[in-house]
């Protein structure tokens, strides 16, 4: 499973880099679906990978650090009203897709492991680029919620422990004995 989530991860950074290349991505439109798509597919990644293994405390550590992530990128939204690059809105800074791209990627890195959690970021770079290229975001605006996220991802989630059984030996005056401690 391990193997082919990291095989997956890598496919989709992949994937991105290709139809991003200047034949494909001639407008801001384009970029906008891809930075869509990288954005709600890392987070589908960070809540349901877990969810499939069976791990509920990696699926709701996922869901709180995107959460968490969007909660802070709304609430400086309202906070601090910036024109987007097109005009569209004053709801520019900071980048809400860059803040749930890097907290997907940072939970995927804490808890599937590099392997999964390279890739991963690799395809937050990339929302986070889109997002400038579809004119809906300032650099320092993708820089911002990439931050968020980030620090979101890595404060709210724990890495996963290993399933673990220990043997301690025991004794006193009174007896002895061996007592058993497992990780689940």
């Amino acid at each position: 499973m391990h193997r082919m989530l990291s095989k997956f991860s890598m496919i989709m950074a992949l994937c991105c880099a290709t139809i991003a290349s200047p034949a494909a991505a001639k407008n801001e439109k384009t970029f906008a679906t891809l930075s869509d798509i990288g954005a709600y597919g890392l987070a589908t990644l960070a809540i349901g990978v877990p969810i499939v293994k069976g791990d509920t405390n990696g699926a709701l550590q996922a869901g709180g650090s995107i959460a968490a992530a969007q909660l802070v990128t709304f609430g400086l939204k309202e906070a601090f009203p910036e024109l987007r690059p097109d005009g569209s809105d004053r709801k520019s800074f900071p980048s809400g897709h860059s803040g749930m791209s890097f907290a997907a990627a940072a939970t995927l890195f804490n808890r599937q492991g590099q392997s999964v959690g390279i890739p991963a970021f690799a395809v937050a770079s990339f929302v986070a680029f889109a997002r400038v290229q579809a004119d809906k975001h300032h650099w320092y605006d993708v820089v911002a919620g990439a931050a968020i996220g980030t620090a979101s991802g890595f404060l709210i989630t724990r890495e996963r422990a290993e399933k673990t059984a220990l043997v301690v030996p025991w004794g006193d005056s009174k007896g002895a004995g061996m007592t058993l401690a497992m990780r689940f």
